[in-house]
């Protein structure tokens, strides 16, 4: 009987199991371990500073793969060019799309720029719509609560430190949402230039206006001839700032910035995208910070 207490006494004394979550982007690695803490072990496949278009689907990749019991991605065919292949070849049923352990947060909001009709010809276009549902706060808390639930239901165990530790995220959210629409109300109605269409639900949440996109499709890059086009049919627009993400190439918005003489704004898109940029609620309050700079 001795022995039996000893031994029991040592396994209570051993860490609990932590969920392995393999995370396709920062944005929702930062989301599960806001949510899951310590009850969760979690890998981002990319880093703040990589375009999630262009990921080379590793073995590093696939290992990681092969041992995670849930897969969050954005879905939407943001990683269509090489999270299929890192799921194949890591032979992992638990984690393949139809299964408890795949989860894609695009199917938890509205989506943005659905294409009326699908033509490859006009550039690197998603069927389901714009991708990059990250900019809107409002939708980060929406995907939120459909991952707790996820993650409660895979780790019932745990189901009851899911759900407070998102009632403690949505409770800091909403404040911090808040705070960042009164201090982004001087850019309701601003108009904007963006480099990728990156921006579609940041500029639906705060009420901007995007004017046009440097890029003459989605995924190509501008020539000189083009930009200087540009200049001219968004002149009459009067944009007060030029936007691109952290990861895009600087060279047409400083060309766009210097002819057309308005401030280039460089933001982080997701999580480490700035060194400032360490985790959501931050991510946001740099992001509000450097678009309301330039017009104050």
């Amino acid at each position: 009987m001795r022995l039996f207490l000893a031994i029991w006494a040592v396994l209570l004394a051993l860490p609990s199991h932590a969920l392995e979550v393999f995370a396709t982007v920062p944005e929702w690695a930062a989301l599960v371990k806001e949510i899951g803490g310590d009850k969760v072990n979690v890998f981002a496949a990319t880093h703040g500073m990589q375009d999630p278009h262009r990921v080379e689907a590793r073995p590093s990749l696939i290992a990681k793969a092969r041992r995670a019991e849930l897969v969050v991605a954005t879905g939407a065919e943001l990683e269509v060019g090489w999270l299929p292949i890192v799921l194949r070849e890591a032979g992992n049923p638990r984690i393949q799309p139809g299964q408890p352990g795949y989860f894609e947060a695009a199917g938890f909001v509205r989506m943005l720029d659905v294409p009326a009709r699908l033509d490859r010809a006009a550039g690197d276009v998603h069927a389901a719509g714009n991708p990059h549902v990250q900019t809107d706060p409002r939708n980060i808390l929406k995907i939120g609560e459909a991952l707790a639930e996820r993650l409660a239901a895979l780790d019932q165990a745990n189901a009851g430190a899911y759900r407070a530790g998102l009632a403690a995220f949505t409770a800091k959210w909403r404040a911090a949402m808040a705070r960042w629409e009164k201090e982004a109300a001087i850019l309701k109605g601003v108009p904007i230039v963006v480099q990728h269409r990156s921006w579609s639900y940041l500029v639906d949440w705060l009420g901007m206006k995007e004017v046009a996109a440097l890029e003459p499709k989605p995924g190509v890059e501008p020539s000189a001839a083009h930009l200087a086009r540009l200049v001219e049919q968004t002149a009459a627009s009067r944009p007060r700032l030029v936007v691109r993400a952290a990861y895009d190439h600087p060279r047409p918005a400083e060309w766009y910035s210097a002819e057309a003489k308005i401030p280039i704004v460089v933001l982080p898109f997701t999580v480490g995208g700035d060194d400032a940029a360490k985790d959501l609620v931050s991510l946001f309050d740099l992001t509000i910070r450097r678009l309301s700079e330039p017009l104050r």
